[in-house]
Parts: structure tokens; C-alpha cells; sequence
């Protein structure tokens, strides 16, 4: 029986009492680390599912504007542009161009990416809709105010940051009009906020200079046809 059990007897006096050799205690000693493992092992895995699950729900909410942090701790503020561009119209022509979608009817290329939410005189509430990638797309709301014929402010309410503004400006030169765009955006929590604010701002900047490049091609192409043809 004592070879069955691997166990020695130590008379005492309260009888014989079974003792457990040294390596028996050792191998239960493991397979309660061996436990201990797997439980934190598992804890750890569901903690960084459960992290990346909310970091990717995060984004997605940050980047459509419907989650917004705004806490004025750490804030950096980084350049928007310059873009600069020579367009071959009217500056009165280019500037009706930028206005129309906020004072007026927008065109078909444009209409699926901004809605006028209130309009005044001189000032209007819209949102800009910006197709981003896996069918995400990205909203801001912004109050757009003009000054005709020469510039065009923008200042943002909602979105992925939680500060820009950025102004359009157009200048005469002869028959045509120089563009000049420029802003700034500023985020918040110190270096997450500038890895963020970047990452945003290259967005941003491809976005303005889509919208630059299909400003451009109307008020030219409206240009065109408007040019006297040769007797």
C-alpha cells in the first residue's frame, strides 16, 4: 500500500499520519501554475480582443463625426496647405462656382457630398460628406461664411478634430483667377493628438484638393462657353 500511494507514515500522536514525498507536492505545485497560465493568458487575449474591437469602433466613429473629443488638454495646432492653383475664369465666375452648393442648387457632382443644413445671407450650416475607404465616409459640419467676390471661411463644428478653420481666397490676374487655400487643425492629447492630427490633415488636404481640382474644371469649362467665338 505505502509503494501504491508513494507516501511515507510518521507516527505522532495523534496515529499514523501519511506523508506525501517531496515530488508529489511539487507536480501539484505545477499544475496549479499551469492553471494560473492559461487563465491569464485567456484574460489577456480577451482584453486585447476587446481593445481592438473598440479601438476599431472608435475610428470609425471618429472619422464619420458622430464621436468627437474636445477637451482642450494637450491641444497641437499643424498647418492645412497651402494649395494654390491658376484658374482660367472670372474670379466672379469662380467664386459663384465655390458658392452655389451652399447658396444655391449643387451641382450633380456635388450633391451627394454637402447638405446646407440653414442658410442665411451671407453665412451657411452644412455638412461635407467625404468618401473615405470600406465604404466609410467621413462627415463634418461646418459653418461657411462668404465675402464676395474675394474669399470664402470655413470653421469647423463637428468632425474627426476638434478645431479647423481654413479660408479660401481668389485674386484677380487679367481674365483668370489665382486660388490660394490655407487653414489649420488642431487636436487634442499631446502626442496622440499630433499622430491623430496628422493622420487626419493628409485626408483633409486630398479632400480640398478634390474639391479644387472639380472647381477648376467647372467655372473653365463655364468659362469656355461663355467665351466669345471668333468672327
Amino acid at each position: 500500500m505505502a509503494q501504491i500511494f508513494r507516501a511515507t507514515r510518521l507516527v505522532g500522536e495523534e496515529g499514523i499520519v501519511p506523508v506525501r514525498r517531496p515530488f508529489e507536492r511539487a507536480r501539484v505545485s505545477e499544475g496549479g501554475l499551469g492553471i494560473r497560465h492559461m487563465r491569464s493568458v485567456w484574460t489577456a487575449s480577451t482584453v486585447g480582443a476587446l481593445a481592438v474591437v473598440a479601438s476599431h469602433w472608435a475610428y470609425r466613429r471618429l472619422v464619420a463625426g458622430e464621436l468627437v473629443i474636445d477637451l482642450s488638454i494637450g491641444r497641437t495646432i499643424r498647418p492645412l496647405g497651402p494649395i494654390d492653383a491658376r484658374i482660367e475664369a472670372p474670379r466672379e465666375l469662380v467664386f459663384d462656382v465655390i458658392a452655389a452648393p451652399y447658396l444655391a442648387s449643387p451641382p450633380s457632382s456635388l450633391a451627394e457630398k454637402i447638405q446646407v443644413l440653414e442658410r442665411s445671407e451671407e453665412m451657411v450650416l452644412a455638412a461635407h460628406r467625404t468618401p473615405v475607404r470600406d465604404r466609410l465616409v467621413a462627415t463634418t459640419v461646418e459653418t461657411v461664411r462668404f465675402e464676395r467676390p474675394g474669399a470664402v471661411y470655413f470653421r469647423l463644428l463637428r468632425g474627426p478634430v476638434p478645431h479647423v478653420i481654413e479660408r479660401f481666397e481668389l485674386a484677380e490676374d487679367g481674365d483668370a483667377t489665382l486660388f490660394h487655400y490655407e487653414g489649420e487643425l488642431g487636436a487634442d492629447l499631446w502626442a496622440v493628438g499630433r499622430w491623430w492630427g496628422d493622420l487626419v490633415a493628409q485626408r483633409w488636404d486630398e479632400a480640398v484638393r478634390g474639391s479644387v481640382a472639380e472647381i477648376t474644371r467647372i467655372a473653365e469649362m463655364r468659362a469656355a462657353h461663355h467665351k466669345p467665338r471668333p468672327a
